[in-house]
């Protein structure tokens, strides 16, 4: 067993079946294992169930107080999102017409740009948090609007819910489609440096704000360049867009002669870093993600949206054969659900794809992508060194899976082994199996 060393009492301990993923192994199972978490939220403990009257006496606990999973539960670290839209959830699941930059100009800006209204905002932004945690996500990487004090409630949402968020305000000073949907140059920065003052300010232990140019067509090279030395000299996190279509790779090429590639504009500009996460990267070379290898930028897989949009299909065997660290992201409302079950089968069904079209194609495993939708998008977020799998020390950010919850979508005929109960829900179920959902130790779902 391992245990943590602090002066922190124990404040819950499961018993039972634990799926999690680690750097080398894409599913670790441990059945009837214990579980201790500490008043502060983090592991504390984990052992045998069989070393309970052990355990109990040096952790301080009573045998008494365990808390036992039933036959066809589990617990599994939360998912992560790495790129949502939370201003897109006000129309998910419709308008999936048109190509990216068609799509922006007819739909999304024209509805970002209501969300100066903060009791619009704030409607919208209570749903996205509630129907995002209800459905899993336990960690969400969120593009806001332009709207700085819109930005700072979807802050103060996330965190009153107790969701990890990275919260971004979004910067453009480019945009001839909505002409009143955009800032200058100086508000943009101006905005951007009071909005993360402001998160700061207000110490909220899970929620930080990261650096959000919406992407290279609508931002000028002035604004790319004071955005990537305000990440900079703060340390904070970036996040933006990249090659997602191949009529936007074209005109950023026509926009940025200079540059030698997409992933060149970011580099030059220094948004690209060990704390960078860009979202799609489904027409990027072999040279490019040298490039995100060499400097510790992420992905996001967005496999729902690149369909839905008919964007490309990104060859994630490729990227991680580079070494490049990748998690998933539903992309609200490119993507139409804003549950990342979907976009782990999207990401198998993409997968599968790429197979269909090159048989030799080394399809992914659906613990691979069971791996991505967690540790991945711990990686991703530069977050894995607290959450993202079950480790001593690490927050416990955990789902209470039952995969025969009563009225659920799933019918079990005989009695399961753990890996095929994880199949089982990865591939056909819902919020009706998650039970519980967890925080940094603290219970968020069921919403009190």
């Amino acid at each position: 067993e391992r245990e943590r060393e602090t002066n922190t009492t124990i404040a819950h301990v499961y018993r039972g079946t634990f799926v999690h993923s680690t750097p080398h192994t894409a599913l670790q199972i441990l059945e009837d294992a214990l579980l201790g978490v500490d008043t502060e939220g983090k592991i504390a403990f984990i052992g045998k169930g069989e070393e309970l009257n052990k355990l109990s006496q040096s952790c301080g606990f009573s045998p008494s107080e365990v808390i036992q999973l039933a036959q066809h539960e589990f617990f599994m670290p939360g998912m992560v999102d790495t790129h949502i839209h939370a201003p897109q959830y006000s129309y998910a699941g419709t308008a999936l017409d048109l190509p990216l930059l068609q799509w922006l100009n007819t739909y999304t800006f024209p509805v970002e740009s209501r969300f100066k209204d903060l009791e619009f905002a704030r409607s919208v932004y209570t749903q996205v948090v509630k129907r995002t945690l209800r459905n899993g996500t336990t960690t969400a990487c969120y593009f806001a609007t332009i709207h700085t004090d819109a930005s700072l409630l979807l802050g103060k949402i996330t965190n009153d819910f107790g969701q990890r968020a990275l919260v971004g305000k979004v910067c453009m000073d480019i945009n001839n489609a909505v002409k009143h949907y955009k800032e200058t140059s100086e508000e943009s920065q101006e905005e951007t440096c009071r909005f993360i003052a402001e998160l700061l300010k207000k110490k909220y232990p899970l929620v930080k704000p990261v650096v959000t140019p919406r992407f290279a067509l609508s931002c000028s090279a002035d604004l790319l360049e004071q955005l990537g030395a305000i990440a900079k000299n703060n340390n904070l996190h970036i996040q933006s867009h990249i090659s997602e279509t191949i009529e936007e790779v074209n005109v950023v090429k026509k926009l940025f002669p200079d540059s030698e590639s997409y992933t060149d504009v970011y580099l030059k500009h220094n948004l690209l870093t060990d704390k960078t996460v860009m979202a799609h990267g489904c027409h990027l070379t072999d040279e490019e993600l040298a490039l995100f290898r060499e400097t510790g930028a992420s992905l996001s897989h967005c496999p729902n949206s690149n369909i839905s949009l008919c964007s490309g299909m990104l060859n994630v065997r490729n990227v991680l054969n580079h070494k490049v660290k990748l998690g998933l992201g539903t992309d609200v409302a490119g993507g139409y659900s804003a549950s990342m079950l979907d976009a782990v089968r999207r990401t198998l069904d993409t997968s599968k794809v790429l197979t269909i079209q090159e048989p030799d194609y080394c399809t992914l495993s659906f613990e691979e992508v069971f791996r991505l939708a967690t540790l991945g998008g711990s990686q991703a977020l530069s977050m894995d060194d607290h959450t993202g799998n079950f480790e001593v020390g690490k927050d416990f950010d955990a789902l209470r899976v039952n995969v025969a919850a009563p009225e659920g979508p799933i019918d079990l005929v005989q009695v399961d082994e753990p890996k095929i109960l994880l199949e089982k829900f990865l591939n056909l179920g819902d919020d009706r199996n998650i039970v519980e959902v967890y925080v940094a130790g603290r219970k968020v779902v069921p919403f009190e």
